[in-house]
């Protein structure tokens, strides 16, 4: 690796400079291909980035920062968990994240810590960060003790994704918002099986995604004019759902359940097969996630696949734009796809065996 002579031959790091004279191009061109800036040729470009490497050349950033007022960096705030949910949409962000040319900071909150979120977006601010992305799962507000217009202030973008904006800012984004939907379309494909009515397992009711599910599990029922059972609680883990499954196994009268994830459904599944209660010819089953593991098991579960990447994807187009684009309209939300996995877990009821019309 060939590096530039500093005074007396001592070694000096390369400039954009030096970039420029291997590349035979201005130093404005250098600037211009590592700003990721039009017109710019292919094969320009090329000769830029290969004299860089040849260089051992880095951007200095530090500079580049003074003089455009923008680190570059995104801030992400996101609940520390190893659960399937929030785990994967951080590696979305992730891969979006280094796909723009940004910087990422993540900071990790801790579950029952209602100063956490606070202090996290403070520690992304006092980086630089020019925009953040809140991915936080749970309420921690005590409305009874929260003070009015408590919320932290940020002045940079923020995205928020799945939940409601617990912070004020000159632009706030929202992404991810449809787990009623996809809750909702869980619920009428089973009615659609001709089950008259589905249980509910829910999640934890601190999540939003959890009551965000049993929001569009009961507005299905109600519009489709069914009975809204009891809702069986669970703690998003299988054997939550194994424990709800023994229960929901002695009644009789429970043909189709929807579980709030891949999880709990596999551990009701577990105790639904122990009580003799056949998977799908007794009960049908539907989860939300569509974990890897989902495709494997006994009988294979039908499930809600989460969009992840996508909600990744437009989430962070729209921030970027907010970030470079100050003065200009919020780009226009989409709604994510819908994608319902049916596999072996649903059938029609035990006294049907075509769907209802």
């Amino acid at each position: 690796m060939t590096r530039g002579a500093g005074r007396g031959g001592s070694s000096a790091a390369p400039r954009s400079v030096d970039v420029a004279r291997v590349a035979g191009v201005s130093q404005k061109t250098v600037s211009r291909v590592f700003n990721d800036e039009p017109y710019v040729s292919t094969e320009v470009r090329r000769r830029v980035l290969d004299a860089a490497e040849q260089l051992g050349y880095r951007r200095n950033n530090a500079a580049r920062a003074l003089a455009s007022g923008r680190t570059r960096s995104i801030g992400v705030v996101t609940l520390g968990t190893a659960l399937y949910g929030p785990a994967s949409l951080l590696m979305g962000v992730e891969r979006v994240v280094r796909d723009t040319g940004y910087a990422l900071r993540v900071v990790n909150t801790v579950e029952g810590d209602p100063a956490g979120l606070a202090g996290a977006v403070g520690s992304l601010l006092d980086q630089g960060v020019d925009g953040i992305v809140i991915s936080e799962p749970i309420d921690e507000i005590d409305e009874e003790r929260a003070e009015p217009d408590a919320s932290p202030r940020v002045d940079v973008p923020v995205l928020v994704i799945g939940a409601p904006s617990p912070v004020t800012a000159p632009a706030v984004l929202t992404a991810g918002d449809c787990a009623d939907v996809m809750a909702r379309t869980a619920t009428e494909h089973l009615l659609a099986l001709g089950h008259r009515t589905v249980h509910h397992l829910a999640g934890p009711q601190r999540w939003y995604a959890a009551r965000d599910r049993l929001r569009g599990w009961r507005a299905a029922l109600d519009d489709h004019g069914r009975d809204v059972p009891t809702v069986v609680r669970g703690d998003w883990s299988a054997p939550s759902g194994y424990a709800a499954g023994r229960r929901l196994a002695e009644d009789a009268d429970v043909t189709a359940v929807f579980a709030a994830n891949d999880d709990m459904a596999i551990g009701l599944i577990r105790a639904l097969t122990e009580a003799g209660r056949r998977v799908p010819e007794d009960v049908s089953v539907v989860g939300f996630d569509d974990i890897p593991v989902s495709a494997f098991v006994n009988p294979p579960l039908t499930t809600v696949r989460q969009p992840f990447d996508a909600v990744a994807q437009e989430g962070l187009k729209r921030l970027v734009h907010a970030i470079e684009n100050p003065d200009a309209d919020l780009l226009p939300s989409s709604d994510p796809p819908i994608d319902l996995i049916v596999r072996a877990s649903t059938a029609p009821p035990p006294s049907r065996t075509t769907p209802a019309r």
